[in-house]
């Protein structure tokens, strides 16, 4: 029996990058062998053991073979005999196609030593055009490497091309689809994950409201970048720069869908597209199964991001109808979250990065100014509901007023 470290764990360490988890090959062994020593075994498909000591993952060296369309028709085989060369050439790309025997000697029968070097994300061979997920998957690894300079290889793009018009994007479950596109949201470049599925066709497949804003000019006094795609990947880039968790960055994904249904007549300008927007972003979440708070945070930039831009020009009244339209008052947290995505879509505009956005620190005042504003028990005394209601939104105006004065 040998034991090898593999996949993630050699290649960020190959890159001087830190180590999250480390997942271990098993030659020349059977399930009973890993039992016998305390493992636990908790595969179904195929065995996988976690290590009595560590929790690590520990599998038996297999061979995959497709047997039916899409990501679950594969039957696996392990043995003893199984060798690691034959269970690296499984594997997506080169660059997870290597392993560390405890000597600290490198396997690399695939060239993934070589590729790191040329900053190459290239497939070990044919086989990977069997697995759909693969597509996500190295869109997703672009979007982590990209600031490192790596690329697709070109043959492994036409592949993922070969795959999309062969049909295998289709397959994928709905689950899958958003557990890579959530991970690739808070990548270092989310921008790259989008861009590289649009290169081979899946973008147009698995998200066809967000693929046809391409080729859609906006105003270019507002638009200076004028295509609407182009200003979808900026605004990425501006929630990365401002370290916008995932949530945000998916609201930033989705908040100008509405553009997209715009008729060309009207071009470049979009009235009313955020309220056509709202249903096609519930269209991409039902479709995905996005997480509600994500699918929430996403309708609201949508509906609400052209108010928050007009925050300066906005009456007090006005300003209190969007924190509670916004359900401010109960919820926060989604409200920042919600001005920190509108800052994103302001700065992600060609020459319009760094310029300030105001707006976001009056509506956090105004906020704060109206939600500290309270009836004592004697002001309330002897009104009714209704009458409490409008008495304390009275003093949540003039609280909204004079923070828009001090600010």
């Amino acid at each position: 029996m040998e034991v090898f470290l593999v996949g993630g764990a050699v290649r960020d360490t190959l890159l001087g990058r830190a180590v999250s988890e480390r997942d271990w090959v098993v030659v020349g062994a059977e399930p009973a062998t890993l039992t016998a020593l305390g493992y636990r075994q908790v595969g179904k498909d195929f065995p996988v053991f976690l290590h009595p000591e560590t929790q690590e993952e520990y599998a038996l060296a297999r061979t995959e073979r497709k047997v039916a369309a899409g990501y679950y028709g594969f039957t696996t085989h392990h043995a003893p005999e199984v060798t690691l060369e034959e269970d690296l050439l499984r594997r997506d790309l080169t660059i997870n196609a290597m392993a560390q025997a405890a000597d600290g000697t490198l396997v690399d029968p695939y060239g993934g030593q070589r590729d790191l070097a040329a900053k190459l994300l290239r497939h070990v061979s044919p086989a990977f055009s069997e697995d759909p997920l693969r597509i996500l998957r190295v869109a997703r690894f672009a979007a982590r490497y990209a600031p490192l300079g790596f690329r697709v290889a070109p043959a492994t793009l036409d592949l993922m091309r070969a795959m999309v018009a062969a049909g295998e994007v289709t397959s994928l479950v709905p689950e899958r689809v958003w557990q890579e596109t959530a991970r690739a949201l808070a990548e270092p470049s989310p921008r790259t994950y989008f861009e590289v599925l649009r290169e081979c066709g899946a973008l147009r497949v698995l998200v066809p409201e967000l693929d046809c804003l391409w080729g859609v000019p906006q105003n270019a006094t507002y638009h200076p970048e004028v295509d609407t795609g182009d200003h979808i990947l900026r605004c990425l880039d501006a929630a990365a720069l401002l370290g916008s968790n995932a949530r945000v960055r998916f609201a930033v994904l989705l908040h100008d869908l509405g553009k997209g249904t715009t008729p060309p007549a009207e071009w470049p300008r979009h009235i009313a597209h955020e309220a056509r927007g709202v249903p096609l972003v519930r269209k991409v979440c039902e479709r995905w199964r996005v997480p509600t708070d994500h699918r929430e945070l996403a309708e609201l930039a949508c509906r609400e991001h052209l108010r928050v831009h007009l925050a300066l020009e906005l009456r007090s009244d006005t300003t209190l109808d969007l924190l509670e339209s916004c359900d401010a008052f109960r919820r926060r947290e989604r409200f920042l979250e919600l001005l920190e995505a509108c800052e994103a879509d302001k700065r992600g505009r060609l020459g319009r990065e760094a310029e300030p956005y105001p707006q976001r620190a009056l509506l956090t005042a105004a906020l704060a100014a109206a939600a500290a504003v309270q009836l004592s028990p004697e002001e309330r005394d002897g009104l009714s509901g209704p009458a409490i209601g409008a008495a304390l939104k009275q003093r949540r105006l003039a609280a909204v007023a004079q923070a828009r004065a001090q600010g």
